[in-house]
């Protein structure tokens, strides 16, 4: 029987994802960004990251409209909050910090 694996190691798996998106998101095209969005939040979701998994869906459905880079850096700058958070109600509280900065 497989163990499943453990916070911490997919936090850490996220943040490198967070990182490359961080290092390469000026030449990203839209799509792109999209996609690695996806990823994160597919991967919070499976592990019950709600605050991560809303904040990445966010992220993925701006970045196919005018003004993405400004709101995946902005996305981006909230991150490391959502990927840490316990609390299913920060999600809330994080997008509206979010919508707060882009407004």
């Amino acid at each position: 029987m497989a163990h499943p694996e453990s916070l911490q190691n997919v936090r850490h798996r996220i943040g490198e994802r967070i990182a490359e998106i961080e290092t390469s998101v000026a030449k990203l095209r839209p799509v792109d960004i999209c996609a690695k969005m996806a990823a994160i939040r597919s991967m919070a979701a499976e592990h019950g990251l709600a605050a991560l998994e809303g904040l990445a869906d966010y992220g993925a459905h701006h970045a196919m409209m005018p003004g993405h880079r400004e709101a995946t850096r902005a996305c981006l700058s909230h991150m490391d909050e959502a990927l840490m958070s316990e609390r299913p109600q920060d999600r809330e509280a994080i997008l509206a910090a979010l919508a707060v900065r882009l407004h």
